[in-house]
């Protein structure tokens, strides 16, 4: 708000400026710069109005200065309950993991690792998955003394923005840690273990459905590094329109298909009030495989071999690509961003094995040959998802019910929420 030039007749004129540089931390808005040019006046009715604008002035540097002291008092509380609750959970899942770790390690002493390789081999990777729960653990106490130890050195220093600010980070850090620790917990499916392979195919109707299918592809590239890791993306067919036609990513990492696994399906990106305009994209899921192949084997008599035509991101990609059909359940997989024949080939397999495993999860058969091919849902048939940018914006997910009002923040690969949804629903699931 500016003030009006107020003018005094006489010999001279006198100007008072009052400037109030409030600074705020990241969680409000930019610095306000209040600026008010006074002018002495004879006239009563200027008089009160400087006292006026006065008054306004000092009102607003009250707000914000109220406004400052919630937001670090908001950010203390947050630590607070981050802190709160790693000194609660942590050291018994230490204790617990600890004591899961000695018992491994008295298991290795008293075998003889030379007699069944395979066995031994398993005990060796649990034990190396033990190590790494427990050094995730104690790690997450640390991290929680530090935040406590910042937060309550920010208070002695008459409360330092800058340590709070520390503290903040480190209780993030924290509730990271036991979010993925809980979650992991949750995840003890046969493959959720296992990394992620998933592939992306835009559909055939909509507005520009290859440039949906590669903004989920971001998506999912975002959601990765926010967890810190890196997708590998190792197939990719582009459009004319700037989108893609399809695309493969893998994940590379523990427990990815655990987290992925429910993405499987149609998502549907709605542009229109009466949902007539939604443009569909299909993306699969399936586990890669990251310590030991699947041992499934499959009879060269049940499957076709075959070598498409792909057009890849700049060139045609032509005797590479390699098709694998899988006959008894007309399944069909295919890899083509390997150097050679022969590895697209071995990629390709794994890829059928894996999908076969997960087809015989979802009906309950116990072997890949009790399979029933007319129980088999095609992926264009599930859906998934639904992201509604018009006439207001919400992400539905069908299968767990819940609801997001940030659309592009779960664009933004902020898609946790919806994640620990379907692992809990699971979980219920397979209570009952």
């Amino acid at each position: 708000m500016a003030a009006e030039p107020l003018f005094i007749r006489g010999t001279g004129s006198t100007t008072v400026s009052w400037e109030a540089c409030i600074r705020n931390n990241k969680d409000m808005s930019q610095s306000q710069l209040l600026h008010f040019t006074v002018r002495a006046s004879h006239s009563t009715d200027k008089h009160n109005k400087v006292y006026k604008q006065l008054d306004e002035l000092f009102e607003v540097i009250s707000l914000t200065n109220f406004s400052y002291r919630f937001c670090l008092f908001s950010l203390k509380r947050k630590i607070e309950d981050a802190v709160l609750r790693a000194e609660m959970l942590a050291p018994t899942a230490l204790e617990l993991e600890e004591a899961k770790r000695i018992k491994q390690e008295e298991m290795i002493r008293g075998y003889d690792l030379w007699d069944d390789p395979a066995k031994s081999n398993e005990i060796l990777v649990k034990l190396a998955d033990s190590n790494k729960v427990v050094d995730a653990l104690k790690d997450l106490n640390y991290k929680a003394e530090d935040a406590k130890l910042i937060s309550q050195l920010a208070e002695m220093d008459a409360i330092n923005c800058w340590l709070f600010k520390q503290a903040y980070d480190a209780s993030l850090d924290v509730t990271k840690l036991l979010d993925q620790y809980e979650m992991s917990k949750l995840l003890h499916g046969p493959s959720d273990i296992e990394g992620a392979c998933v592939t992306i195919k835009a559909g055939s109707k909509g507005v520009c459905p290859e440039i949906w299918a590669d903004q989920l592809l971001s998506m999912y590239i975002k959601w990765a590094e926010k967890q810190g890791y890196r997708g590998r993306l190792v197939e990719k067919c582009c459009s004319e329109n700037g989108g893609i036609k399809s695309a493969t990513i893998e994940f590379e990492f523990e427990y990815a298909f655990g987290y992925l696994s429910g993405e499987t399906g149609v998502h549907l990106l709605i542009t229109s009030k009466n949902h007539h305009e939604a443009t569909p994209a299909c993306v699969d899921v399936v586990p890669l495989f990251l310590q030991t192949a699947s041992d499934l084997q499959i009879s060269d008599e049940d499957l076709v071999f075959s070598s498409p035509l792909l057009l890849g991101e700049a060139q045609c990609v032509a005797g590479l690509a390699v098709c694998i059909q899988h006959i008894p359940t007309g399944i069909s997989v295919q890899s083509s961003g390997e150097r050679s024949h022969f590895a697209n080939k071995c990629k390709a397999l794994n890829r059928l094995k894996a999908k076969l495993l997960v087809l015989a999860r979802e009906q309950g058969v116990s072997s890949v040959n009790c399979i029933n091919r007319d129980a088999i849902i095609e992926l264009w048939h599930k859906e998934t998802r639904r992201y509604i940018s018009h006439p207001y914006k919400l992400v539905e997910d069908v299968k767990t019910g819940i609801q997001l009002p940030d659309l592009n923040s779960v664009l933004d690969g902020n898609i946790e929420p919806i994640f620990e949804a379907y692992i809990n629903m699971r979980q219920c699931r397979d209570a009952d």
